[in-house]
């Protein structure tokens, strides 16, 4: 294939919002179409690239639903109506999920000049709310092709049992994994706890340099993991300071063009990023609840093996990561899928993660991937990752990225999936569970006093013919054994599992 498709990143922006008032901050598309410009100028040719865009795909917004947001941007920006304007589905993988397809596009000769825009006015949503302050959004947009959708969610985030147990958010989810993966690798809780404070200090030292970043402030491994009543436990293990924040004001937008069409605009080549190469996977057991293993992530393993297998690099060759971060378990289980040191001296993010650059919903990768770029114009001998993580650890993309040229093809090498030893079929929870069980992932959720109240479990039962069968389940509303259950190492300690007819929820009191 002509290296005159090959696809190049020529213009990145990212925007975060630090106005106090709702009623002077920017609205939906006066902030999207002033990150997609800046982005434009950053090309170095400036707005009139729009006339060239044929491919525009828009992040939605929570709290703003207008007819086609997506039209009313495209119609700011001056994008021609001829042009693909879609909205993408949800899931904290899309951008870099976008990426991957936009350069497909490209490189199959399906587009040329494609944009990219997402980000979230959360925290401008909620000053509104409570001044009691109605924001005129604009509400309208051309309905014609408004319920066209780029990678729409097939499957609900959560199944009818874990909506039934309460297991319906991320600070609920995102600790059954972390717990199961720290037993499999046979920490200890204070061992565990110093672990999660060594590796995300490094992410508050690149937020506190970053000026995009929601929280730019540094912090030492002691204040992030110890809590306190500024940093109370919030889902045992992860105290405030580790979940990620989503109630922002953030945005970001990259263009990508082919090489030929760069050249073509007059864009600088000093300004080109180039895809080299990116990959996409979902795990075939789709719910949390639903996960052979707790302590492997087969579909994070594959998206990022394909991406170095079609870039031609291994995971050595990588100098800049940034791993999706909405928890400490996602850049841990990044590291064991790609068999990296937790404590390797490389950067794990370019941005400062989410719980310090912030997350703005499903669009945090619009700022990975504009961070990314600008740290490899500044050293064009490196290449980086991006990665992006949909759900509950249930969705991913990555993407290999370099100021040089890529050397070959774009061919995906043939074989089996990387997590081809791993088991991948859904277990699925028995729905009137009952009797002897054994924990295989737990977490003990916390009141805003930081005291526990709730407890959550997934394990296996044990005898009376149904040895091995997946329940879930909830702990007696005990605060007693709620704090036996945070004293020591929980996963593979017994128990006995009921079923509860009047909630229709399993409930599991431990030895």
């Amino acid at each position: 294939m002509s290296s005159d498709r090959a696809p190049v990143l020529v213009g990145v922006a990212q925007y975060v919002g630090r106005e106090t008032d709702p009623t002077t901050a920017p609205d939906p598309v006066t902030m999207l179409a002033d990150v997609a410009t800046r982005a434009a100028y950053d090309s170095g040719v400036g707005q009139s690239v729009f006339a060239h865009v044929d491919t525009y795909l828009q992040i939605p917004l929570a709290y703003w639903t207008p007819l086609n947001g997506a039209a009313l941007v495209a119609e700011q920006l001056g994008i021609d109506g001829r042009a693909r304007v879609q909205h993408t589905g949800g899931g904290g993988e899309i951008g870099v999920l976008a990426a991957n397809h936009l350069a497909d596009e490209i490189l199959a000769g399906r587009s040329e000049v494609a944009l990219m825009t997402g980000g979230q006015i959360w925290k401008t949503h909620e000053r509104a709310k409570a001044a009691g302050v109605e924001l005129d959004w604009p509400t309208g947009g051309d309905p014609a092709g408004a319920d066209e959708r780029f990678a729409p969610v097939a499957k609900p985030m959560v199944s009818e049992i874990e909506e039934r147990h309460g297991l319906t958010r991320p600070i609920q989810a995102y600790p059954l994994f972390e717990n199961a993966l720290r037993a499999a690798q046979g920490l200890t809780l204070a061992e565990h706890a110093q672990r999660l404070g060594e590796m995300m200090t490094e992410f508050t030292a690149v937020a506190a340099a970053n000026p995009y970043a929601w929280f730019p402030t540094e912090r030492s491994a002691e204040e992030l993991a110890t809590p306190t009543p500024e940093n109370r436990m919030i889902g045992f293990p992860y105290t405030k300071y580790l979940n990620a924040v989503l109630n922002t004001d953030q945005a970001g937008a990259y263009l990508m063009t082919s090489v030929a069409k760069a050249r073509e605009l007059g864009i600088p080549e000093d300004r080109w990023v180039y895809w080299w190469g990116g990959h996409n996977a979902a795990e075939e057991a789709w719910f949390a609840s639903t996960r052979p293993n707790f302590a492997e992530c087969p579909s994070m393993k594959d998206s990022s093996v394909g991406a170095l297998d079609q870039a031609g690099v291994g995971v050595d060759d990588i100098a800049l990561f940034d791993f999706y971060s909405c928890f400490p378990i996602a850049v841990r289980m990044a590291c064991t899928m790609l068999g990296i040191d937790e404590l390797d001296p490389r950067p794990f993010t370019v941005t400062g993660g989410l719980p310090y650059a912030g997350g703005p919903g499903s669009a945090y990768n619009m700022n990975s991937i504009a961070a990314m770029v600008e740290q490899l114009r500044e050293d064009d001998r490196s290449v980086g990752m991006v990665t992006g993580n949909g759900f509950f650890m249930t969705k991913h993309a990555a993407a290999v990225l370099s100021a040089r040229p890529k050397q070959g093809g774009w061919d995906r090498p043939d074989g089996p999936h990387p997590s081809s030893a791993m088991e991948t079929a859904p277990a699925v929870p028995d729905d009137s569970a009952s009797g002897p069980g054994r924990i295989e992932a737990y977490t003990v959720m916390h009141d805003r006093d930081g005291q526990p109240s709730m407890g959550y479990i997934c394990g296996r039962l044990d005898g009376n013919g149904s040895e091995g069968r997946r329940f879930l389940a909830t702990t007696p509303e005990d605060p007693d054994l709620l704090r036996d259950l945070l004293a020591s190492e929980a996963v593979g300690r017994t128990g006995h599992v009921r079923n509860d007819n009047d909630t229709g929820r399993c409930i599991f009191t431990p030895a």
